[in-house]
């Protein structure tokens, strides 16, 4: 527009609005929501107040300008990326004004996470309604914006049923609660006044016509309602300053009836009989395909039995009337199977699916599957006709997509695998082709384009195949009263860009030569950060996984696994960010803790610490490298050189100026300790047991072996109380992770090559051969086989495991643990990669009494000794771990990663133990 940053940044900074960048770090960040599209910005804005939302678009009008409203930026039809200045209202705008339990409402600031709204009201029984899949991260404002429904709207309604009041900046400038005489407002009855009969028949038709202007709220039957009106308008009629919201009673008692069905078309033929047995009385009837859940048990998920089937219905009733509810559901329903789900633990689990449903399907076919024609809905009457037109359209365009959404509201999610490739523009005319056909023959249905994600760049091209030529004159007139200038999230809704501009996937990327196979990418650094479709869990406030610790503690979106992944796009095919060796990459992995968390917690397999070990690699290969990356990087290595003088090391570096030196030296933070060599290795103190015939191998990884030897010896005494033989393997094997985290990768794989040829022969010999470090287990396990294609590293990945594993095949009683409250702390690594379920089971059968911590204890291997990250790393022991202990001052604190003993001894001075070390202790 011609407009340069700096009179952008200096516009706002006179009016008042400090929080704002143009550098190409954030505007890499906000270049990209949850959709297809790519849109950079010119600065990001994120007020601080609400009265900065006025300065803002005063700003962006005196320059001629546009402005984007942006929530948490999981908008998956385009909604919240634009031109001009993006105004972030979740970093700041994030304070719950009132709640009143009397009138049962709330009163908030439209940057409030839906989920934070829920634990405010949940104290008084009450809850906001409507719940989408994104509901930890998703927020209020943004709701607003696309008049979110998700999975439970059937029982409470959308946003829009939902909404008693708004204060709004509207694009005129004019500032008006929504309840109060506004000239908007009389503007916008004056236009509805004079065209009540063609609003009556074309708007409001069913609960889920969501697209366009939903004029039906204007007219006087309906109350007028301004506030309902303006929910669903996208951010193109005005900015939300403070909203007002209903909240209902949270319904006891919830029983979930798992329905099964031959397909997903057949489950959505039983729908409206479902609807008519309990009418009204239904909370929630969702369809869920089988290849979904099938791609959840394959990434890990422990999935609760489900009924015989290709596709499900999840009914949920509530009240005290459940049961009787349930039955009626189960005989209308003529199902192949069906199970009654009562148990809490069990229905969370399997609605987690359900939210994971779009990262899953994006997974879900063998090429990646988009957004697009996202969220269609039609009347619940008409969705198995549609469901099977629907599959018409995609076998005879050439695609694939796994449906799924809100059956019981006629809503259908689906991702299609429409074949966008690197600088191949191909993929936008079968992209335009498929959307204009399924907009036209869903026209037949009396179909709506969005049935809750609104329109945005995905659709509003193709809103006059939905609505006639009157309603469309109609969106532009409401527009020119609203926004007459189009300075408010421009191409969407009104004069809408092209469906197919701005598409992301199209561009062309960078080649580079990976060091890092990235077998699940195709060996492309690019294809793997496109993972990332932007649904945004990783940016969740609270989170019952490890994804992602940095963000937990800074709650920055460059610190977010999205955030990451939008960066390294940038770099490998943008033009915001130059290359992987910009600043901007540099900035943007620095706080990642590479605990592997985002490679099971997210939805579509993002693994960021395998993109930062590459990452790393291209960006100093050939040169200097920072100094811990030669200490820390290659710790394995000096603790062998200093194992023969491990008393004097340790003598030397009790004296605090010569302890100084050596962390400066070696880049360590002046506040760490530096931990302690063993003053003799584990393989050194194990050679006793060397003539023995084994049933069990120890591998003696670096870390045990040269610091915390004592484990290796319990797991011995453990194992030989369980009635097997254990010896540990004499030979040298390093996993190479410190290598690995620092992306000295060509050093790493040579290391692992060497350790899989040691390692192998005893693999392949049957005997069992176990880890005690889950950092270095999870290692040959998972970043052994991206390094090298030695057909022994495989044989070692797939043959390696954990203690508690080989204990749970073992015929033995474990030691009674009755009575010990253990709080434990599973490595990152072990939750991610090697999975704590067995130990969990091991712990129960024992009998402790067990609290799991979640997220990660903050240290990570290098990450927290290095300058720079000290206290981030205490910031992240302080969102689960440290907390944890707080609350359990008598417990056994159990630690099988040395990062997280460390710094547990670091920050808060309390010991820990090994699993092995805890078991043997009570033998």
């Amino acid at each position: 527009m011609g407009v340069e940053s700096t009179d952008i940044l200096g516009e706002l900074r006179r009016r008042g609005v400090e929080d704002a960048s143009d550098a190409s770090l954030t505007r890499a960040l906000y270049s990209s929501d949850a959709s297809l599209y790519r849109v950079v910005p010119q600065a990001v804005a994120r007020p601080r107040d609400p009265d900065e939302l006025p300065a803002i678009l005063e700003a962006a009008r005196e320059l001629g300008i546009a402005v984007t409203m942006r929530g948490a930026g999981t908008s998956i039809a385009g909604n919240a990326v634009g031109p001009g200045i993006v105004v972030d209202t979740h970093r700041h705008l994030n304070e719950i004004l009132t709640i009143d339990p009397e009138s049962r409402t709330a009163t908030v600031q439209p940057g409030v996470v839906h989920a934070q709204l829920q634990r405010a009201a949940a104290p008084h029984g009450l809850r906001f309604g409507p719940d989408p899949s994104t509901h930890t991260r998703c927020t209020v404002g943004g709701m607003i914006g696309n008049n979110a429904c998700g999975s439970r709207a059937l029982g409470y309604g959308r946003t829009a049923d939902n909404t008693t009041d708004l204060r709004v900046v509207f694009g005129t400038g004019e500032i008006a609660r929504t309840g109060e005489h506004s000239k908007v407002r009389v503007a916008l009855e004056a236009l509805a006044d004079d065209h009540l009969a063609h609003i009556r028949t074309a708007f409001g038709q069913f609960s889920r016509q969501v697209s366009g202007y939903s004029l039906e709220h204007l007219l006087p039957e309906q109350g007028r309602r301004l506030e309902r009106f303006l929910v669903g308008s996208e951010g193109t009629l005005g900015m939300v300053q403070e909203a007002t919201v209903e909240l209902v009673e949270d319904e006891p008692h919830r029983r979930l009836v798992v329905l099964g069905y031959p397909s997903m078309a057949e489950a959505a033929d039983a729908v409206p009989a479902i609807l008519d047995a309990a009418p009204g009385r239904l909370i929630a009837c969702e369809g869920l395909d089988a290849r979904i859940v099938d791609l959840a048990k394959a990434n890990g998920t422990l999935v609760p039995a489900l009924p015989h089937g290709g596709g499900w219905l999840f009914v949920e009733v509530a009240g005290a009337e459940s049961a009787s509810l349930a039955g009626d559901v189960i005989k209308a329903s003529e199902a192949l199977d069906h199970r009654e789900v009562i148990e809490p633990g069990e229905a969370a689990a399997l609605w987690r699916i359900r939210e994971d449903g779009a990262g899953l399907a994006a997974r879900s076919l063998e090429s990646p599957a988009y957004p697009g024609w996202e969220d269609a809905a039609v009347p619940p009457p008409r969705l198995g006709a549609w469901l099977r037109e629907f599959e018409e359209l995609l076998v005879e365009h050439g695609l694939h997509g796994v449906p799924y959404g809100h059956f019981g509201d006629g809503c259908v999610h689906v991702r299609i695998d429409f074949p966008f490739a690197p600088g191949d523009p191909r993929g936008n005319a079968v992209f335009r082709e498929f959307m204009t056909a399924c907009a036209r023959r869903l026209g037949a249905h009396g179909g709506s384009l969005s049935g809750e994600h609104g329109d945005g760049r995905a659709r509003s091209e193709l809103l006059p195949m939905m609505y006639d030529e009157e309603s469309i004159r109609l969106f532009g007139a409401v527009k020119e009263i609203c926004d007459p200038r189009n300075a408010l999230n421009p191409g969407v809704l009104v004069d809408p860009a092209p469906i197919d501009d701005d598409v992301r996937a199209n561009r062309p990327s960078r080649s580079i030569t990976p060091g890092l196979r990235l077998i699940h990418d195709g060996g492309s650094l690019s294809e793997a950060a496109h993972r990332c479709t932007g649904v945004g869990k990783c940016v969740a406030p609270k989170t019952g996984g490890v994804m992602c610790p940095s963000y937990l503690a800074t709650r920055e979106e460059k610190d977010s696994t999205r955030g990451r992944a939008r960066v390294l796009q940038e770099a490998l095919d943008g033009s915001v960010v130059d290359g992987l060796g910009d600043q901007a990459v540099h900035d943007a992995l620095d706080l990642c803790l590479s605990c592997k968390g985002c490679a099971s917690d997210c939805p579509t397999g993002v693994d960021m610490a395998t993109y930062k070990a590459e990452a790393l690699h291209q960006t100093y290969r050939g040169k200097r490298r920072p100094r811990s990356h030669y200490t820390l990087g290659r710790l394995p290595r000096w603790a062998k050189l200093t194992a023969p003088l491990a008393k004097v090391a340790n003598a030397m570096l009790k004296l605090p100026p010569l302890a100084g030196v050596a962390r400066a030296v070696a880049g360590i933070d002046q506040r760490r300790s530096i931990p302690a060599f063993a003053p003799k290795t584990l393989r050194a103190g194990a050679r006793d047991y060397s003539r023995i015939e084994p049933d069990v191998w120890i591998w003696a990884d670096s870390f045990t072996d040269h610091f915390l030897p004592d484990r290796g010896h319990a797991a011995i005494r453990l194992l030989e109380a369980a009635g097997l033989r254990a010896r540990v393997i004499e030979q040298d094997a390093c996993c190479g992770l410190t290598w690995v985290t620092t992306g000295q990768l060509d050093d790493a794989r040579a290391i692992v090559e060497q350790s899989a040829a040691v390692l192998a022969p005893y693999v392949e010999s049957g005997v069992p051969v176990i880890g005690l470090e889950p950092s270095c287990l999870a290692t040959l396990r998972s970043d052994a086989t991206e390094l090298t294609d030695d057909p022994r590293a495989a044989t070692v990945a797939g043959g390696v495991r954990t203690l508690a594993e080989l204990l749970a095949e073992t015929d033995w009683t474990p030691p009674d643990l009755t009575g010990v409250e253990v709080v434990a702390q599973p490595h990152c690594h072990h939750a991610s990669v090697l999975g704590w379920s067995a130990d969990e089971k091991l712990l129960a059968d024992a009998g402790a009494e067990v609290t799991k911590v979640s997220g990660c204890c903050g240290l990570a291997g290098n990450f927290g000794m290095e300058n720079g990250h000290y206290d981030v790393s205490k910031a992240v022991a302080e969102t689960h771990l440290l907390p944890a202990v707080r609350e359990h001052p008598g417990a056994v604190v159990l630690t099988d990663g040395m990062s997280c003993s460390h710094q547990l001894e670091d920050l808060a001075g309390v010991p820990s133990v090994h699993l092995a070390e805890l078991l043997a202790s009570r033998l």
